[in-house]
């Protein structure tokens, strides 16, 4: 696949407001190999959704199917019971997905092995008597590293995240301490064009209330839960804008489904006889794919020899999602993306698992 030189502009996506009176567009570079440009993509989407999903939420409480065995003496099928995890194992479960892959970076607490094994060895010194007494000790050990994308998430905490849109408005909050070490709740992403963006909110606003409770203190999750309700129900809510703009109530209608993030055209170039196949991507949600896929196809069938896809401003989301979507513009066999622990020899890589949707040159604009 061949990097192109920007050609001459196309016209703009549709136009959006801007997050503050001081916002000022970026310059657009748009030459890059586009296998590179859409890894960058995947990154940022990454950056922005790992509020939700540090290393820990790998040891959420799952509950075990059972297993059917076929008994060898004569063939009668047995069901066994798999054997539940106690909740001091669930805790030391915890405790070994960090000793094996934490990662101190200069923002966190002094770590080290031995200061690690230590607060093993004070927290099993008891019983744990009940899972949520487990998962609040879980919650306080993780919180001790200092590191804002470490947390726990509980089974049911973990279920909400495979939708993108948690709250049912359009947004995703993430967790901020204050001075005093409260937990302030910062708008991280919006769904453009969704109910909170419609209704004014911006990203970095901070969420104040909502429907007249204090939400100060309360976690990203307990909020989203209190924003969620029947689809094209209100909810009102109360948002200081940026840090020292001013507050504002607003009155949100509810809209569970996931719009589609990809708007696509056709484009004759001028003194050419060629097509150019125009695709923008406002963020990577769960129809993302699919709706790339189809546009794709659709503009290739049109006749388009080669695309120019929009990646200026896109707001991140799933990181699924973006894996996938550039699993569909690279080589079998290719690396998408890989993370490291401590130990650099130790690396877990996603790789495209067929090769690209389309063969044809693609140009990508991103800032």
């Amino acid at each position: 696949m061949l990097p192109l030189s920007c050609a001459p502009p196309l016209p703009p996506p549709q136009s959006r407001p801007n997050p503050s009176p001081s916002h000022k567009p970026k310059p657009h570079p748009c030459v890059l190999l586009f296998p590179a440009a859409l890894r960058t993509a995947a990154a940022a989407a990454t950056i922005s959704f790992s509020l939700l999903a540090g290393n820990a939420a790998a040891v959420a409480a799952v509950e075990q199917p059972s297993e059917i065995c076929r008994g060898q003496d004569d063939g009668r099928e047995v069901e066994v019971k798999a054997e539940a995890v106690t909740n001091e194992q669930l805790v030391e479960e915890a405790w070994e997905v960090v000793n094996e892959g934490f990662l101190p970076d200069a923002g966190s607490r002094p770590w080290s092995p031995e200061l690690w094994m230590q607060r093993k060895q004070d927290i099993l010194q008891g019983s744990i008597k009940s899972r949520s007494r487990a998962h609040d000790i879980i919650t306080k050990m993780l919180a001790s590293l200092g590191d804002p994308y470490t947390r726990f998430l509980s089974s049911s905490d973990f279920s909400k995240m495979s939708k993108y849109d948690m709250t049912g408005i359009g947004l995703n909050l993430r967790e901020i301490p204050d001075d005093n070490g409260s937990l302030r709740l910062v708008v991280l992403g919006l769904i453009l064009d969704g109910p909170a963006h419609s209704a004014g909110v911006r990203q970095g606003d901070e969420l104040l209330s909502v429907n007249g409770i204090d939400i100060r203190g309360k976690s990203a999750f307990d909020v989203s839960s209190m924003l969620q309700g029947p689809k094209e129900t209100f909810v009102t809510i109360k948002v200081k804008h940026d840090s020292c703009g001013p507050v504002e109530s607003m009155k949100v209608q509810r809209q569970m489904a996931a719009r589609t993030p990809i708007f696509y055209r056709l484009e004759k170039r001028d003194n050419e006889n060629s097509s150019v196949g125009y695709i923008h991507i406002k963020e990577f949600n769960a129809v993302a794919k699919k709706d790339l896929v189809s546009a794709l196809k659709r503009l290739q069938n049109s006749g388009a020899s080669y695309f120019v896809l929009d990646l200026r401003d896109n707001l991140g989301g799933l990181v699924q999602a973006g894996i996938e979507i550039a699993k569909l513009f690279l080589n079998k066999g290719d690396t998408v993306i890989y993370t490291t622990g401590r130990d650099r020899q130790v690396q877990n890589t996603i790789v495209a698992d067929s090769g690209p949707l389309v063969t044809t040159p693609v140009m990508v604009c991103f800032n």
